[in-house]
């Protein structure tokens, strides 16, 4: 089942961000996803999906708004160290 999130705005808000509706309906879809993301709420092909994306265009379209593709914690991280440098 798809849920939808609605999401008011008047014409001013098009506006002044100088989108179409869809551009600005696929902003916000991709701005929740990479939160939701970032924010470990949801995998990386959860949040792909979300933005009816690959997992490739969905890293891609991070990148390209600054946001990093690896969600990692500190721990995690730690760990995936030692396994690159052979300390387990």
């Amino acid at each position: 089942m798809n849920n939808v999130i609605d999401i008011p705005y008047t014409d001013d808000i098009l506006a002044s961000a100088g989108m179409s509706r869809t551009e600005l309906a696929e902003t916000a879809r991709i701005a929740t996803a990479a939160k939701l993301f970032q924010d470990g709420k949801i995998s990386l092909g959860q949040a792909a999906t979300m933005c009816g994306l690959g997992k490739v265009d969905f890293m891609n379209e991070l990148a390209r708004r600054g946001h990093s593709c690896v969600n990692l914690g500190i721990e995690d991280a730690d760990d995936e160290l030692r396994f690159i440098n052979g300390d387990d």
